[in-house]
């Protein structure tokens, strides 16, 4: 769809689903299903400690399931799901775990979700991950070209049980893979006993996902201040931990992204990362930094991308220097946070003042390209369901709105300029 006014491809790169635990059951090996009784049992005591910390508000939650009751559903039931979408004006959407994380009432078998942690016990992590993605691969099934379906992967555990989950997720139809955003006490993820698992996801075609959700909530007590200051550095941190270690090097087919945690770090993190290799240190012929071969927002280019749920005007007002083909737009459906079920209203304040092309980018095309969508068999969709450029007030003549970014563009990553580097020149 190449006319102005045609209606937008929407793809949400960031959504979730998930069953209500308990019926996870008939997808659980059955040596599995006494530990899964006794997890179950926990709930009510993990919930309770949310409340004595201060961490949920009942009142609120409360009026969030009555106020949403059916569209919830959408969480697990694959024809409200549709219904949902259809009424967001999204074509089609990446599927993370935990449609529910206001109440953890969708968690997968022992946690193996957004909270997932790599001190959890391997075996059950890996139980709980097949579960989950045996169940998630049969729920995108039922509309495949509108669902990439994103496995859980237990990366730290052994690592032949990790590299043949990926295979048999993309034999199944899954098209992405969630790691845990931390390591605990196993290896962190600059080691090398991850490559096999590293190169498995490249040669699969199958993007590796962080996720806000895994933070050492204890520490917090009460304070849910510290607690949300954090939320994104968590997720965010296996980047460097990849980048500097040469992984996006070694694996050029590799790709990674960071979501649920917006992209609002990213433009300072980029700067100062590319500031450390090119110039902060003696500069490239100098640089200590031999596990790279180029500069850290080369890699972001090729490899990295946020999928950024319900970007703030501040951070779109930075596309510039992310690179507006890095930044993958979210609704977040079914979760709070997002933007259901008022997505159409919020993409108008939120839009308005975009060009038409970088909108289209940021709201779909870079989605599709970054996780296989068919973009043909989804342009019936868009066509039938998507909101075209007058919905989200953008005018007709753009001229006036593309020579208002104009400075911005044309400045873009201004530290590549030299001016940062004052020991060596950004060409040498």
């Amino acid at each position: 769809m190449t006319d102005p006014t045609d209606p937008y491809l929407i793809i949400s790169a960031a959504c979730h689903a998930g069953l209500p635990t308990e019926r996870y059951r008939p997808y659980l090996e059955a040596a599995h299903h006494r530990a899964f009784d006794d997890w179950l049992g926990q709930r009510g005591a993990r919930r309770a400690g949310a409340v004595r910390r201060g961490t949920r508000n009942e009142t609120s939650v409360m009026k969030w399931y009555e106020d949403n009751e059916e569209g919830l559903r959408g969480g697990w039931d694959a024809t409200q799901r549709v219904k949902e979408l259809d009424g967001d004006g999204v074509a089609a959407e990446v599927v993370f775990p935990d449609a529910d994380t206001v109440d953890g009432g969708t968690a997968p078998p022992f946690g193996a979700g957004l909270d997932a942690s790599a001190a959890q016990d391997p075996e059950a992590a890996v139980a709980g991950a097949r579960a989950y993605n045996r169940w998630l691969a049969e729920f995108c099934a039922t509309d495949a070209e509108r669902h990439c379906g994103v496995a859980v992967l237990p990366v730290t555990a052994e690592v032949d049980a990790v590299v043949a989950e990926i295979h048999r997720a993309r034999e199944s139809g899954l098209g992405a893979l969630l790691i845990p955003a931390g390591w605990d006490d196993a290896a962190p993820y600059h080691d090398r006993r991850y490559d096999p698992v590293w190169a498995a996801a490249a040669e699969t075609a199958m993007p590796l996902l962080t996720h806000a959700g895994a933070v050492p909530r204890p520490e917090y007590g009460g304070h849910l201040g510290i607690q949300l200051s954090e939320a994104a550095w968590w997720p965010a941190r296996p980047l460097w931990f990849l980048l500097w270690s040469g992984a996006f090097e070694r694996h050029p087919g590799l790709r990674f992204g960071v979501a649920g945690a917006g992209c609002w770090w990213l433009p300072d993190l980029l700067w100062h990362m590319d500031r450390l290799y090119l110039g902060a240190h003696g500069g490239r012929p100098l640089s200590p930094f031999a596990a790279l071969k180029r500069s850290p927002h080369e890699y972001l280019d090729r490899q990295i991308f946020v999928c950024a749920t319900a970007p703030t005007r501040h951070e779109l007002a930075r596309r510039y220097e992310i690179g507006v083909d890095n930044v993958l737009w979210g609704s977040g459906f079914p979760h709070p946070e997002g933007t259901w079920p008022h997505t159409g209203e919020w993409l108008r304040r939120a839009f308005h003042d975009v060009p038409v092309g970088e909108t289209r980018r940021l709201l779909g095309e870079s989605a599709a390209e970054a996780f296989g969508f068919d973009k043909s068999a989804l342009v019936p969709v868009a066509r039938r369901i998507g909101p075209v450029p007058d919905d989200l007030g953008q005018p007709r003549n753009q001229a006036p709105v593309e020579a208002s970014w104009r400075r911005a563009r044309e400045t873009g990553r201004h530290w590549l300029t030299g001016f940062d580097f004052p020991f060596v020149g950004v060409g040498e």
